[in-house]
């Protein structure tokens, strides 16, 4: 088991570098997952946004598309659990679980035996995510596969991570771009300086309870659309 979860956790950390994209990304490191996980067939990573929507990002097949959209809309299910409340939930022989009583029967009708669901720490804001496991084929959850899963869920939350990092960045640059635009605006319009020009937009903010830099955003949009003409 040492060597399964040796080579998994090679496997698992090429997949941060293999793609071009976080979907991508995301998408290897479910197909690697579903590949390492003994017991399991079907794998998905998921995330909930702030007002409680629930989105799946990548999916190892149809099945993990249902099962995962079935317990969003239940609200109930292995992997609601782990987004709201459980850290790890594991749901061996499902049929026979009464914590979730509207999901597990159309889950059986499904074919699900068993299921994992891992709770992901994306970012230090809050944001989580789910590595949604699911099997076909038995009932029995075996102790490597959670330790396996703990590992590419650690994978998941890091990709999804820094994805939310770099986002985050490229949208500071753009905002302070755009107001370093408006205020070179007002400087030659009004000929004030950069402090003074800069004081005039927060106050502007201020009393028209517009944040400051969709107040630049206007600025710039309506300098471009007159140039336009």
């Amino acid at each position: 088991m040492a060597d399964d979860l040796g080579e998994a956790l090679a496997r698992a950390a090429r997949t941060l570098h293999a793609s071009s994209s976080l979907e991508d990304t995301l998408q290897t490191i479910a197909d690697t997952a579903k590949d390492s996980l003994p017991g399991f067939d079907a794998v998905g990573i998921s995330t909930i946004a702030k007002d409680g929507t629930v989105t799946t990002h990548a999916a190892t097949s149809d099945l993990v598309w249902e099962l995962d959209q079935l317990q969003y809309r239940l609200g109930q299910g292995p992997c609601v659990d782990s987004l709201h409340e459980s850290t790890q939930v594991l749901a061996p022989n499902i049929a026979d679980d009464d914590r979730w009583p509207d999901f597990v029967p159309q889950a059986i009708e499904l074919g699900l035996k068993s299921q994992l669901a891992l709770k992901l720490y994306v970012d230090d804001k809050g944001t989580l995510g789910g590595l949604n496991i699911y099997s076909t084929t038995t009932e029995e959850i075996d102790d490597g596969a959670v330790s396996m899963a703990t590992l590419f869920a650690a994978h998941a939350a890091t990709a999804m991570g820094n994805a939310s990092e770099v986002e985050h960045l490229h949208e500071a640059l753009s905002t302070r771009t755009v107001i370093g635009v408006a205020v070179g605006m007002l400087m030659e319009q009004y000929t004030l300086s950069q402090d003074a020009a800069f004081g005039l937009m927060v106050r502007s903010s201020s009393y028209s309870n517009i944040k400051l830099r969709d107040i630049a955003r206007r600025m710039v949009d309506e300098a471009n659309a007159r140039a336009v003409r």
